[in-house]
């Protein structure tokens, strides 16, 4: 275990060095730079403003500046939000998409899981078809459209939770955000438990365990579902990534100031900066939560090994 984990994080060094790489020149690529949009400048002063930020020098140039400031942890100054780093920018936003996204993982793979579990042990019967159904309608129904619907019955009819905004940052505004990001994750996570738990309760060993005399509680936890919750724990380590680093539609929607709608402004304001330090921050985390969904493989299923 111990030499796999060493190797898998020498493995990632390369990995993302090779992403900011092609991130960086295709940035560069694209026609147009971060000063483009304003109007009235003079190009006397636009060369000035270029040389503060070392845009004028050839392209190869700025690259091994970015490479050394980020390996000191530099992602740079934005081009656009002025007096701000990218790291600031961050700090701030960064908080509240973790927090939401964090407590929409939780609330899909809680529920995802029982919903899945309860649909394999009551196969084609109503509750089956009833979380097949369910989950049917998460996965077709795409984000804006799961938000609006929330805003218009919780918010504007029955006005339990604010409409959108994140105010104080307390749980009434932060309720319309998380199921709005958890329901396509939990349609998923429940179509994955429910086809892994049916399988894994017509395994050999299950058989084995049953015949033993083993209550129904020790097959399905303790036996059944160690097998069956592999599949959910591989799509749980990109999805937690995706959903920690911000969604821009859900973000857009409920007016959150979240990362997730840096990487649209950046991105359209060729404000290079911030989108290479929105690129670093998803491959980052999807870097780790796939390292660290591979060694719960190890620990979950005694079948793996990494030797």
């Amino acid at each position: 275990m111990l030499r796999y984990t060493l190797r898998r994080l020498l493995t990632a060094v390369p990995t993302l060095f090779l992403i900011v790489t092609i991130s960086f020149f295709l940035m560069h690529v694209a026609p147009g730079g971060p000063f483009d949009m304003e109007k009235g400048i003079p190009p006397e002063i636009k060369k000035n403003i270029e040389h503060v930020f070392h845009l004028d020098e050839p392209v190869w140039r700025q690259y091994l500046d970015y490479l050394g400031n980020l390996a000191h942890g530099d992602l740079g100054p934005s081009y656009v939000i002025l007096n701000f780093s990218v790291a600031e920018l961050f700090s701030i936003g960064l908080k509240i998409s973790a927090w939401i996204g964090a407590w929409a993982m939780v609330f899909a793979l809680v529920v995802g899981v029982f919903l899945g579990v309860v649909a394999a042990l009551r196969q084609n019967r109503w509750m089956d078809y009833a979380v097949i159904a369910l989950a049917t309608a998460g996965s077709t129904l795409p984000t804006y459209v799961i938000a609006p619907i929330y805003q218009l019955v919780f918010g504007l009819l029955l006005r339990l939770t604010p409409v959108g905004g994140w105010g104080d940052g307390s749980f009434s505004h932060a309720i319309g955000p998380i199921i709005t990001l958890g329901l396509p994750q939990l349609a998923t996570v429940a179509r994955l438990m429910r086809g892994s738990m049916i399988e894994s309760l017509n395994a050999h060993h299950i058989r084995t365990a049953r015949a033993m005399g083993l209550s129904d509680y020790s097959v399905v936890v303790r036996h059944a579902m160690r097998g069956a919750v592999l599949p959910v724990i591989s799509y749980a380590g990109p999805a937690a990534a995706q959903l920690i680093t911000g969604s821009i539609i859900v973000e857009t929607i409920f007016q959150i100031p979240g990362v997730g709608r840096y990487f649209i402004d950046s991105a359209l304001n060729r404000d290079y900066t911030l989108v290479m330090g929105t690129v670093v921050m998803i491959a980052v985390f999807t870097i780790v939560f796939n390292f660290i969904v591979d060694l719960l493989y190890a620990v979950i299923d005694p079948r793996v090994r990494y030797e």
